[in-house]
């Protein structure tokens, strides 16, 4: 487990916290994030993902040694640690649970749209900067395609400009926000009321969002036929409702 990126299994919850001092995630604390989800059903219900500083996400920061390679069919691996890391959170068997504190800076933006739910203080800050350092942002539009409105996304891509949690929270970035003084409090709450709930409709709900999308209309109707009768007959889901 890297000092940078900390793992703690907390019953069944995942406890995964960004924690490197200058508040980035490198392309290789993004590799260890993606494997960490996508084994966390082994032992976990959800994963909540937090950061240890004033800040949720910096940035991506690279650590591959040397300068990038200067082909561009050799470099596209380099990209390989965040793609894959968006890619678990989508894939991830349970849900993932997110909480932004101040600033959330390109991979930040990302991730907390990507999270299944996510809370941001009143005081948090989203926005995609890459332009200004004459990087094209398609790495965070891959992650926004589908959680946000296309405008929006551009408005963010070409402006670089923050956005408060309020708009960010119009524009389908975070679930619910929060005073800033309650965003554990209320993070720590809704991850109880979660993990109160059956396991077989904690994976279902997550899977049927996941694979629903990609279907025409009679196969998502289909598919939520057959996931219904599958999830409510488990003996999970027969013990009594809280």
């Amino acid at each position: 487990m890297s000092e940078a990126l900390r793992i703690v299994q907390d019953g069944r919850l995942l406890r995964v916290t960004f924690a490197r001092e200058d508040g980035g995630v490198t392309d290789s604390m993004a590799a260890a994030l993606a494997e960490a989800l996508l084994r966390a059903h082994d032992t976990s219900d959800a994963v909540l993902l937090t950061a240890a500083g004033p800040d949720f996400c910096t940035g991506r920061v690279r650590d591959v040694p040397g300068p990038p390679a200067a082909e561009a069919y050799a470099r596209r691996p380099e990209y390989d640690g965040v793609f894959n890391s968006y890619r678990a959170i989508r894939n991830a068997q349970v849900p993932v649970i997110g909480a932004i504190a101040g600033r959330a800076m390109g991979y930040g933006t990302a991730v907390a749209a990507l999270c299944d739910v996510s809370f941001a203080a009143d005081t948090a800050r989203f926005n995609i900067p890459e332009i200004t350092h004459n990087v094209m942002p398609t790495m965070v539009m891959s992650a926004l395609y589908d959680r946000v409105n296309r405008n929006a996304i551009l408005w963010m891509a070409y402006g670089a400009e923050f956005i408060g949690a309020q708009r960010a929270l119009e524009y389908g970035i975070v679930s619910q926000v929060v005073p800033a003084a309650r965003l554990m409090e209320e993070t720590e709450r809704f991850c109880a009321t979660l993990l109160g709930r059956p396991r077989p409709a904690i994976l279902g709900l997550k899977e049927y969002l996941r694979v629903a999308p990609r279907m025409d209309d009679q196969g998502a109707t289909d598919y939520a036929r057959s996931l219904h009768s599958i999830v409510n007959t488990a003996a999970a889901m027969k013990r009594p409702a809280h």
